[in-house]
């Protein structure tokens, strides 16, 4: 089904619900221990596509799986800071395209950081994520969804054209569009390479 993610954060306000968007099984599975372990109850909805079901890189280990907790924010483990010109911000699948994208084009001064938890947004644990990286590093979000969909509203709001008053803010989406995708496989494939091209650019 087509999962409206835009909608349940507008309607995200005092931390009433979770919404998030997991990109690997050990992720997913600790977000689910973390709702029972707590000793309230709030919704939590969770934003899995389903070709995250067969993709050759979503994989966790037993050890993943059985240690650690639920990670908000994942940070890009072989970026260097200093290096760094570039910081993509992504929720969800579209992370093993732009990390395909990034090992074609051997962006070293690219880094590329993983949103899981989209509201409550995770500023906190999104700071500390970010912090090392220099003054004026051009932040850009980049989802799937087109501009008047998806978080990246949400983000624009939260955060304005200057992330944590340090870092250029910026967005890469579809054009802004009635409908979540076109309906066709090779238009839709050619809206994604373009989409590719354009956070690279």
């Amino acid at each position: 089904s087509s999962a409206r993610m835009e909608r349940f954060l507008q309607q995200g306000a005092d931390a009433n619900m979770i919404l998030a968007n997991p990109t690997t099984p050990a992720n997913f599975f600790h977000l689910l221990r973390r709702q029972l372990a707590w000793k309230f109850r709030k919704p939590l909805v969770v934003f899995t596509p389903k070709s995250l079901l067969r993709h050759p890189k979503c994989v966790s280990t037993m050890d993943e799986l059985a240690k650690g907790s639920f990670q908000e924010v994942y940070d890009d483990p072989v970026a260097d800071p200093g290096k760094a010109k570039t910081l993509i911000l992504c929720p969800g699948k579209i992370y093993y395209e732009l990390l395909e994208r990034k090992e074609e084009l051997a962006e070293a001064d690219v880094a590329i950081v993983r949103i899981e938890q989209l509201y409550p947004l995770p500023d906190r644990v999104l700071r500390a994520a970010v912090d090392h990286f220099d003054d004026g590093t051009q932040f850009v979000w980049v989802q799937e969804e087109p501009e008047n969909m998806g978080a990246w509203r949400h983000m624009r709001v939260r955060h304005g054209s200057m992330m944590f008053g340090r870092f250029p803010f910026s967005g890469v989406c579809r054009t802004e569009s009635a409908s979540p995708a076109t309906g066709s496989a090779s238009c839709h494939k050619l809206e994604q390479q373009e989409l590719l091209e354009r956070a690279f650019a």
